[in-house]
């Protein structure tokens, strides 16, 4: 099957145009920016050969005209559209695309992430060069592992309190019993 892979051009931590996971598989993948027109390239792909699937990772990028432009696909040209990324920032806010997917998807699959608790991570915190967390600044900063921590929402709000996530997690292996 013939599937059109997209990422974010502004993600090139694996190297640009291409889609890593962490397991080591990749795959080609075209780019897109806040002026790709996500329509009009695939329906002329479609023309020259038709395609059987379309996949976007890191769709929390993507504009609000460019996720009504994939239902557009979906609807339009009978294609079905598979995005991957992020609901919401270091901040709790969501994202752009995922707020509009959200919005206008036919279907939710959520992949859950475990805190260092067991508990599910449904917050991220963005670290400093200490691996202290924090909150401000601009949304969109790219970083992996070393820059981002994904934790249960009692954690996430703990560890900017304290300021520390390292005291945290500290402290909650010093009163867990299960760990």
């Amino acid at each position: 099957m013939r599937t059109i892979v997209y990422t974010a051009e502004i993600d090139d931590r694996f190297g640009a145009g291409k889609v890593s996971s962490r397991i080591g598989l990749s795959s080609p993948a075209k780019l897109f920016n806040q002026n790709s027109q996500l329509f009009d390239e695939i329906n002329a792909e479609n023309a020259r050969e038709a395609v059987n699937c379309v996949l976007v990772d890191e769709c929390q990028f993507l504009t609000r005209e460019q996720v009504y432009a994939l239902s557009d696909v979906v609807d339009n040209l009978d294609i079905p559209v598979l995005c991957y990324g992020l609901r919401t920032d270091f901040r709790g806010e969501l994202f752009s695309g995922s707020q509009y997917l959200l919005a206008l998807s036919d279907k939710l699959v959520e992949l859950k992430t475990i805190c260092f608790c067991g508990r599910k991570a449904s917050m991220v915190l963005r670290l400093d060069q200490e691996g202290r967390p924090y909150n401000e600044g601009e949304q969109v900063v790219i970083g992996g592992n070393e820059r981002y921590v994904s934790v249960c929402r009692k954690h996430y709000k703990e560890a900017l309190e304290e300021g520390s996530l390292a005291v945290i997690q500290d402290q909650h292996n010093h009163t867990c019993r299960s760990c």
